[in-house]
């Protein structure tokens, strides 16, 4: 027990030196989750999660539908608690390359440069003119986004414990400029926990929407819609601007 709780206190301990060093990568990650969702997420995600809803919702029995039920149905954890295994597991490979290729001195203009990287993203991503050119927006048709979206077909039947978990993994490898400019961002830390809990703190943010879009659908976000693309992309915009300041304080 003793060995347990000071395995325990030393992870914490790690975890909280995380969280210090890298407060403002993980902060200005979450954001973009939050915002990036607001534009992006609703068209590419939702489908996914109205189609995990209404499965799940088809499957209870009428006797046993209540509001906690609907509620908990919409909020889909174990697909989320999915894509955040991805994200992180990404987010730790990112990590552990960007700080293996570089070192010493020349590592904090690795870590510059993918910062501006994933500003770039994000500008594109609020600029319509740049989307096409840097990918932003045409990942979901990809090669491997079909063949991870076949893998994918069967666990929409029954979207519930493991399966919801795993159509959560397995959707997070479909590739867009939203996720890989959280990975740019993420692997400039140059450490791999780092990396992971950046990318944990990106899959949170994305996490809100995603509920109300599963717990109210689409109507009720058309009828938000048209502010949401107003100010998605100021936001956008605005957190570029952020990791922009990030990477100039690296070299400054």
């Amino acid at each position: 027990m003793n060995d347990a709780l000071i395995g325990l206190e030393s992870g914490l301990a790690v975890c909280r030196v995380v969280v210090d060093t890298h407060g403002g990568l993980l902060s200005g990650l979450f954001l973009t989750g939050v915002i990036g969702s607001l534009s992006h997420c609703t068209g590419m995600c939702g489908p996914f999660v109205l189609s995990q809803v209404a499965a799940r919702l088809e499957s209870l029995p009428a006797a046993r539908m209540n509001e906690f039920r609907r509620l908990t149905g919409a909020a889909l954890i174990p697909y989320h608690l999915g894509r955040a295994t991805t994200y992180g597991a990404l987010g730790a490979v990112a990590g552990w390359a960007a700080g293996a290729l570089s070192g010493g001195n020349a590592f904090r203009y690795v870590a510059a440069a993918l910062l501006a990287m994933a500003a770039l993203l994000l500008v594109g991503m609020a600029v319509p003119s740049l989307k096409a050119l840097l990918g932003a927006g045409g990942g979901g048709e990809s090669w491997w986004s079909r063949h991870v979206a076949r893998l994918a077909r069967p666990l929409f039947a029954t979207p519930t414990g493991w399966r919801g978990w795993a159509l959560g993994v397995l959707l997070g490898f479909i590739p867009c400029g939203l996720l890989y400019a959280a990975l740019a961002a993420a692997a400039a830390s140059g450490d791999p926990l780092a990396s992971a809990f950046g990318m944990l703190a990106f899959a949170a943010g994305t996490v809100p929407v995603l509920v109300a879009v599963g717990g109210i659908g689409h109507f009720a976000i058309g009828q938000w819609r048209d502010q949401m693309l107003k100010w998605a992309p100021l936001l956008l915009v605005a957190n570029a601007g952020m990791l922009g300041y990030l990477a100039w304080a690296l070299v400054a």
